[in-house]
């Protein structure tokens, strides 16, 4: 990103195909640092409750996309709802391993992860429920990938099955912002193996493709001691709510509900979360012969 510093660590897709460098860091570097991704989204516990609801409601098993370092996984293998975790970050799997490690047996035996991309991975089983949470859905840039993630979450659903994920509402204002503007916020500890970390300067800059409707955020990190900065950059697509509604729907899914910031209620302009509820439409029967 233009006068950001450069990326702390990148890496490339496990899916063998080609993409933008830009996205592929923008895809996997947020998820390279369990420590710091734990700390920053301890306080996030609505959806947490949500996504576990729901969990103990279908009895499981749960497929779970996007399981990173199991913020959603482990509470509810604790709830008694077993899953299976599926992710493309290697560490932040070996990061929810090692959690598991220290769990109960019995909590610990409810979990199954697999490292995979989630247009691709076929597991060969299916699930009552199917779950993308905290935005997972926004790495997928193009109809294409919309569509290979729908087929495969298709699939791996029970004929009665449930879809459920969380998108961030599109917001102009954070679209409209100048992307050589950095935005800085408080100062922090930035966590490190030893437990103590270092404090940093942390400022945010937003670059928006309209073309392709991909936020780009260059997340800057500059150490109070003086030491070497680093960037950490982060793209999500920009999906607006007919959009959404029109691609579930030509790609076999029917939307049961369509609710906002994990309440009952139904979005409205002040929604920040949009939460998509859905279940593979079914084929429509064929009508009696006259005569």
């Amino acid at each position: 990103m233009k006068g950001a510093a450069p990326t702390r660590s990148t890496r490339a897709s496990s899916s063998g195909q080609r993409r933008d460098p830009e996205l592929e860091a923008g895809t996997s570097a947020h998820y390279e640092d369990p420590a710091y991704y734990a700390k920053t989204y301890a306080r996030r516990t609505d959806d947490v409750r949500y996504y576990v609801d729901l969990a103990v409601a279908s009895a499981g098993p749960v497929l779970e996309y996007g399981c990173g370092n199991g913020r959603i996984t482990l509470p509810m293998a604790r709830a008694g709802v077993r899953s299976t975790g599926v992710d493309l970050s290697a560490a932040m799997l070996g990061d929810l391993r090692a959690q598991l490690g220290r769990e109960p047996r019995d909590v610990a035996s409810r979990v199954s992860l697999r490292r995979g991309d989630m247009r691709s991975l076929r597991l060969g089983r299916r699930f009552p429920l199917v779950i993308c949470p905290f935005n997972a859905f926004l790495h997928l840039y193009t109809r294409e990938d919309v569509e290979r993630f729908l087929a495969r979450a298709r699939e791996h659903l029970t004929p009665r099955g449930e879809l459920v994920f969380d998108v961030s509402m599109p917001e102009p204002v954070e679209l409209a912002r100048d992307p050589d503007r950095a935005y800085a916020t408080p100062r922090f500890r930035y966590p490190s193996k030893d437990g103590l970390g270092e404090v940093v300067r942390y400022t945010e800059r937003f670059d928006y493709d309209k073309v392709r409707q991909i936020l780009f955020v260059s997340m800057e990190f500059s150490p109070v001691s003086g030491g070497e900065r680093w960037m950490t950059p982060l793209a999500h697509r920009q999906f607006y709510p007919q959009e959404l509604e029109a691609l579930l729907h030509y790609n076999g899914f029917e939307l049961t509900a369509l609710r906002s910031d994990f309440s009952a209620a139904p979005p409205d302009n002040q929604t920040s979360m949009l939460i998509y509820h859905c279940r593979p439409r079914r084929p429509a029967r064929a009508g009696r012969r006259l005569g």
